[in-house]
């Protein structure tokens, strides 16, 4: 739509122009636009021809933007422009005015879901109280000495030795931490017992290393012992979804709508995650009660929740504190953990076949070898999606599973051609997404995407004479149909 308007350079001339020069805010929604466009295509020339100006005129006008905010904005590379942390930063503000910007002029402009502004009725804090995180500072100048890990050493002393471990000192012999060596520096951590500086050189050194598939297993033993704690008592389900999603995740959560149709089949769904701590930490709250999903805000509502509906969500907030706040600190570090890829793996309510989505293809190993290492019989991960199952039925995706223990790839073709998006009247995002399920909105791309991950979690349960991919299809078909005769 912008791209009708021309090279819109602002007037050189104009006292508003430039840095310090007075406030030009006509010039303003230009440059937000030509952002907007070179985050996109991170290439001059493409930004400048998707918006129907000339390269130089864009040229010009990112000259303008790094003097009117003091940032470089883009540096080149052999890939294309890479922005800067400081515009990337911003990149989700400069999305949503610029969608707005086009809807306030063009209010037939065909937008998919996907590309929708957050709404924000779901985009809440959530209102679960939560600790701050349990540390015990201790003092820098207690003398660790040297030898063996003993009962006798005290927990400090103890983590200080793994992350002794994993450093490169000492003539550079630093290694990663066996299984049981990470199960007992996470349960230290858990059990609040860690000095706050050795938690961020434990994970900071891990994260450099790059962690391994024991280190995450042992992660994993020690949180879920932690959760089993807390729970009380075992809890059964035959699909465990974790929704581990980023505050920015910008696709519409579909995989709600799937799991409903799933738990119609009668299995019991168990979803658990979160969407950081910030200010849209409540989001898959809204979205499960929005639907009818029992939110689980303490332990003690799962079993019931799960015996009444089949399915239930359950923050990982209210389902574990402790290791809530330590995926929190990526809003100190700025980078992922090796405890935001060992949640994923928490299967707090045991659970036939674990659905993971999983875009790094390294991570995609990471978590089926750890998997492994623990003992599981059945995982399925999505490889073309990041942090959460949803399936896309329109390219070819790679199921990454574990058959009986053993590590299985199913490749398939995309299923059908993607429908055209549908016109999006005005409303609100949560009233699109919950129309699609009532029936208030058709929106064929949307349902082949919910019908489909329906499909991908009935086909990836082990048991019984098994069903090919078509025949869950087919099932999850008949589902979404009769969603409303319920």
């Amino acid at each position: 739509m912008m791209g009708k308007t021309g090279d819109f350079t602002p007037d050189p001339g104009s006292e508003a122009h430039g840095s310090g020069k007075g406030r030009d805010r006509l010039g303003w929604g230009r440059l937000v636009i030509a952002l907007d466009a070179l985050l996109a295509k991170r290439n001059v020339t493409s930004a400048a021809k998707d918006l129907g100006i000339q390269t130089p005129a864009l040229s010009r006008l990112l000259g303008q933007l790094r003097d009117e905010l003091g940032d470089p904005l883009f540096v080149r590379s052999g890939r294309g422009l890479v922005p800067t942390p400081f515009v990337e930063a911003l990149r989700p503000k400069i999305r949503a005015i610029a969608v707005d910007i086009d809807a306030l002029f063009d209010p037939g402009t065909e937008l998919p879901p996907s590309e929708m502004p957050f709404d924000p009725r779901w985009n809440v804090p959530t209102d679960i109280p939560t600790p701050p995180l349990r540390v015990r500072p201790a003092d820098p100048l207690d003398a660790i000495g040297p030898g063996a890990i003993n009962p006798g050493d005290t927990p400090s002393g103890r983590l200080a030795r793994h992350i002794g471990v994993l450093g490169i000192g000492g003539g550079g012999h630093g290694r990663p931490l066996t299984v049981e060596e990470a199960e007992d520096a996470m349960a230290i951590i858990l059990a609040g017992e860690a000095d706050p500086v050795q938690i961020g050189a434990l994970l900071g050194m891990m994260r450099m290393r790059g962690s391994t598939a024991p280190e995450i297993a042992g992660f994993v033993r020690a949180m879920r012992a932690h959760v089993a704690g807390r729970l009380g008592q075992p809890i059964e389900a035959d699909v465990d979804w974790p929704c581990f999603t980023s505050p920015n995740y910008h696709n519409p959560p579909w995989f709600f709508h799937a799991a409903i149709l799933v738990a119609r089949a009668g299995r019991r769904v168990l979803l658990h995650g979160s969407t950081g701590a910030g200010r849209a930490s409540g989001r898959h709250e809204v979205v499960a009660s929005a639907l009818g999903i029992p939110v689980c805000k303490t332990t003690e509502d799962i079993p019931s929740a799960l015996a009444g509906s089949r399915i239930a969500y359950v923050p990982l907030a209210a389902l574990a504190p402790q290791i809530y706040q330590l995926v929190g600190l990526y809003r100190l570090m700025q980078t992922r953990s090796a405890v935001m890829e060992a949640v994923h793996l928490l299967k707090p309510a045991g659970g036939t076949i674990t659905l993971l989505g999983v875009a790094k293809p390294s991570y995609r190993d990471l978590h089926r070898d750890a998997a492994r290492i623990l003992g599981w019989k059945s995982m399925a991960v999505l490889g073309s999606v990041r942090d959460v199952a949803q399936f896309t039925p329109f390219r070819p995706t790679t199921i990454h599973r574990l058959v009986d223990g053993e590590a299985d790839d199913l490749v398939l073709p995309a299923l059908m051609r993607e429908p055209p998006a549908t016109p999006r009247p005005r409303g609100t995002n949560l009233d699109y997404w919950e129309g699609v399920w009532t029936g208030a909105i058709r929106d064929a791309r949307a349902e082949r995407i919910i019908v489909s991950t329906a499909a991908f979690a009935l086909f990836s349960i082990p048991g019984g004479k098994g069903m090919s991919f078509d025949e869950a299809m087919r099932q999850a078909e008949a589902l979404w149909k009769t969603r409303r005769d319920v």
